[in-house]
């Protein structure tokens, strides 16, 4: 694909996250792990798809990849996500690399933001449904302690 194709398909809508910097994870919740295997704390992704049945517990993102930088779309879990807004992507390799998997259908602006909103709310709540009963570690740096979210 040429840029000159790229730059014809013109910008979609996706909702966009960054993926937390520390989560919680290990028997009770007291181990703590920086961003996922794929991806970096603070990396931002695109979602391209959800999957509502299960109540929004796993979406694929399309994202830069922690030890080689390309561009790989993966399921990963909701609670791992943070930030979601709806965003008008322009980036010419995100464009290509939905254009090839069949998702360059993007969505309308308000249906992002609804969606946005959504998973916001589904990944607080699954967030604190991680170890309830547990304490957190001292010093914990899980997303929902340094961020002050109610659990």
């Amino acid at each position: 694909m040429t840029e000159a194709d790229v730059s014809r398909q013109g910008p979609v809508w996706l909702v966009a996250a960054n993926v937390v910097a520390w989560r919680r994870c290990g028997v009770g919740g007291q181990e703590l792990r920086p961003g996922t295997k794929f991806f970096k704390g603070g990396a931002k992704v695109y979602v391209t798809n959800v999957y509502w049945g299960p109540g929004g517990e796993r979406i694929t993102t399309l994202g830069r990849e922690r030890h080689t930088s390309r561009w790989i779309f993966i399921d990963t879990a909701t609670r791992h996500l943070h930030g979601f807004r709806p965003k008008l992507v322009h980036t010419p390799r995100v464009l290509e690399r939905l254009r090839e998997t069949g998702h360059e259908g993007g969505l309308s602006a308000d249906y992002a933001a609804d969606v946005a909103a959504t998973l916001e709310r589904y990944a607080r709540q699954y967030r604190a449904e991680i170890a309830p009963s547990s304490p957190h570690p001292d010093r914990c740096l899980c997303h929902a302690c340094l961020t002050g979210e109610s659990g």
